[in-house]
């Protein structure tokens, strides 16, 4: 309002002793506000040539309209949900993309994400790899044969569907709950499935520094009997049942400084096998071990030597020719990675079996320069190993000498596992 009438105000201004005064002056002859005359003050005077008055003039319509409009709309509410409405529709429209993120009840809980919806609810097996690589198949028709490649060592695998939900059983006795359909499918191959595009199990749970992820157990109905073994030798088998909703709850009650080792699914037709540090082996049947509550400590598994832990602990289907023990030794004063140890594999069957809480038997004769077993598995054959990052390890063909010594290992094995074993198989 002041631009037709800029030479008085020039005038205004050059007569005032001060800022302050100018502004005061300018408020009281053009009944102006404070703000506006605090404007005048801080406009340059290349603002008051002819361009940059039409400039300004056009600025004061277009504040003027926009004033108008943003009127009307606080008068009528149906303007404004209509102006709402259009533009909700053009922010849908530009992120159109299936949402990526769980919601959360106000609990916490998981609610399903809608794009599990558009996922058919397809049998599938979900698998662990030894170095820690989360996945499911297309289906349940898997190879089991074929040459080797990186992250092929199954160490874990549960039979579910692909809308299920699994459950990760840690070193510290907890589970945690997996839904499937986060995990990505493995494509359909003739040969054993290598899970080198899995999930990294850092991306699916959070694990404090410590816990390692043992196994993965389906958590459909009916629940799934699981065998847990600790480094202490103690045994216990209990359902894998999660309370109401929760995302992580304990399955035993762990003594100090005692934590689990091995974990599977088993069922009374089942043998335990437990393998200790001194090369000793526990067979026994699975029915010696009664179901208890999550709350239980378990009961006696094998009795260990002064020194020695428990280094495996899994369930072996019974009078399956195929099975193997396979155990590394080596010595555990090396450092990790510079030394191959010795590894033997050896027939279930030459491995007797003896009563719950015994001392077992003899598996590996341990050579000059060992002092320990470093790593055993026991499973249905043929057993496959693999280094720390992945890549093959070749294993010596299975003999019958049950306590003899092993064959010297070219690189030192990370993981021992076996054909997949999905839930009633």
């Amino acid at each position: 309002m002041a631009l037709p009438i800029f030479d008085e105000v020039i005038e205004v201004i050059r007569s005032s002793d001060d800022a302050a005064a100018a502004r005061e002056r300018l408020v009281q002859v053009f009944d102006l506000s404070p703000l506006q005359a605090n404007y005048i003050l801080d406009m340059p005077l290349r603002r008051l040539t002819k361009f940059s008055r039409i400039e300004l003039e056009q600025e004061r319509e277009g504040l003027t309209a926009s004033i108008t409009e943003l009127t009307a709309l606080l008068d009528d509410e149906g303007l404004l949900r209509a102006l709402i409405a259009d533009e909700l529709m053009s922010v849908a429209e530009e992120h159109s993309s299936s949402r990526r993120t769980v919601l959360l009840e106000e609990s916490g809980t998981a609610l399903a994400a809608q794009a599990s919806l558009e996922i058919p609810d397809s049998p599938c097996l979900v698998l662990m790899s030894g170095t820690g690589l989360l996945a499911r198949t297309a289906g349940l028709d898997v190879g089991t044969e074929g040459p080797r490649t990186a992250h092929d060592v199954v160490v874990s695998s549960t039979t579910t569907s692909v809308r299920g939900e699994v459950a990760l059983v840690t070193s510290r006795g907890r589970a945690l709950r997996v839904p499937v359909v986060e995990l990505p499918a493995l494509p359909v191959t003739a040969q054993a499935p290598s899970l080198a595009g899995g999930a990294p199990l850092g991306a699916l749970v959070d694990l404090p520094p410590g816990e390692r992820a043992l196994a993965v157990v389906d958590l459909t109905e009916p629940p799934a009997i699981l065998l847990l073994g600790t480094r202490d030798g103690i045994v216990k088998r209990v359902a894998v049942e999660p309370p109401s909703a929760k995302d992580a709850w304990d399955l035993i009650a762990l003594a100090d400084g005692d934590e689990v080792i091995g974990a599977g699914e088993a069922m009374d037709t089942d043998d335990v096998v437990l393998i200790s540090s001194d090369a000793q082996l526990l067979r026994f049947p699975a029915s010696a071990v009664r179901v208890q509550g999550r709350g239980a400590a378990g009961m006696a598994g094998i009795r260990l030597s002064p020194g020695a832990s428990a280094v495996f602990c899994g369930p072996v289907p019974r009078a399956m020719p195929a099975a193997v023990v396979a155990t590394v030794a080596g010595s555990l004063s090396a450092l990790p990675g510079t030394s191959g140890g010795t590894v033997k594999l050896t027939p279930l069957d030459d491995f007797p079996a003896k009563g719950r809480g015994t001392a077992g038997v003899r598996c590996h004769r341990l050579l000059r320069g060992e002092d320990a077993l470093l790593l055993a598995w026991a499973g249905t054959g043929p057993a496959r190993a693999a280094s720390p990052s992945g890549l093959p390890v070749d294993l010596p063909a299975a003999h019958g000498k049950r306590d003899a010594s092993g064959t010297p290992l070219a690189s030192p094995a990370g993981s021992v596992g076996g054909p997949i074993r999905g839930r009633g198989a």
